[in-house]
């Protein structure tokens, strides 16, 4: 806990009576002085010494980081669909017919750069504010979002992988459920939807159903993939902003628990009536 004074000593004319050569006047003197001053300090005091409240803005805040149940109703929705599509015969049924169309689309011709564009939404989430986009929380505070959600992100999708081990369509590896790709696409998304609202959000979230589209185009995932990716990638940016508010607290970014107080204070000697003000972390 950190404790912080700002002393400021001035003069009181109308107060303490200090005449032209510096001195007090007799009516002044003696114990009327430290009447008004106990008098002053009960009142500083009274109004002064509260904790701060939090602003609109910050209950506004307050409001987004905490848990709300309709927030995981759609990325759960997802990925249990994207699970029943590992065991389920129509649903598989359903994978293989989508990949038959998408093959027929295809031909020989693949695009890979759905490895690289991957990321672009993730880096407008953070960046954007750049470009001059007015954004929900500081740069510090994105980038600390933007780790957390992958982290979790990442979590997830690898632990899922190497523990369903579902063959991809082109039986390279036995790691296609769910799509990494496509979570950290609709990861991006959500954080720039988040951040700087729908109008963005809604093109972030139409680049990345194009990962989504990718990743069955160069037959690398199932349609059942990419579906339980994208509920991840989500419910991983709700997770980050959950944790949010313990992590400004562990990092020191948090000071809406600031306590200040106003003291009045006499010296005799110098004959001058002080104010400390002191804040309290």
């Amino acid at each position: 806990m950190k404790v912080f004074y700002f002393c400021t000593y001035a003069v009181v004319r109308h107060i303490c009576g200090v005449t032209g050569k510096g001195g007090l006047c007799p009516r002044m003197m003696g114990h009327n002085v430290l009447k008004q001053c106990v008098l002053i300090n009960i009142l500083l005091c009274h109004c002064c010494c509260l904790p701060a409240q939090p602003s609109a803005a910050d209950s506004v805040l307050l409001e987004a980081h905490s848990f709300r149940a309709k927030q995981v109703i759609v990325p759960s929705v997802m990925m249990a669909v994207g699970a029943c599509g590992v065991s389920n015969g129509w649903l598989r049924s359903v994978n293989h017919d989508v990949r038959n169309k998408f093959q027929d689309l295809r031909g020989d011709c693949r695009f890979k750069i759905d490895d690289q564009l991957q990321y672009l939404p993730t880096i407008a989430g953070t960046c954007l504010g750049f470009a001059g986009v007015k954004a929900r929380h500081e740069l510090k505070e994105r980038i600390a979002v933007t780790a957390t959600a992958y982290s979790v992100m990442g979590v997830v999708v690898n632990a899922t992988k190497y523990t369903v081990r579902e063959k991809r369509p082109d039986s390279s590896a036995r790691n296609s459920f769910p799509s990494g790709h496509t979570a950290t696409a609709f990861m991006g998304a959500e954080l720039v939807r988040r951040e700087y609202g729908n109008v963005y959000g809604t093109g972030a979230y139409t680049f990345a159903t194009g990962i989504a589209f990718l990743r069955i185009y160069n037959d690398r995932h199932w349609l059942n993939d990419v579906i339980a990716g994208a509920g991840v990638g989500i419910l991983s940016v709700h997770i980050a902003y959950w944790l949010l508010p313990w992590e400004r607290k562990l990092l020191g970014w948090d000071t809406s628990s600031i306590n200040t107080a106003v003291i009045p204070t006499y010296q005799y000697d110098t004959k001058t009536l002080g104010v400390t003000l002191k804040a309290q972390l």
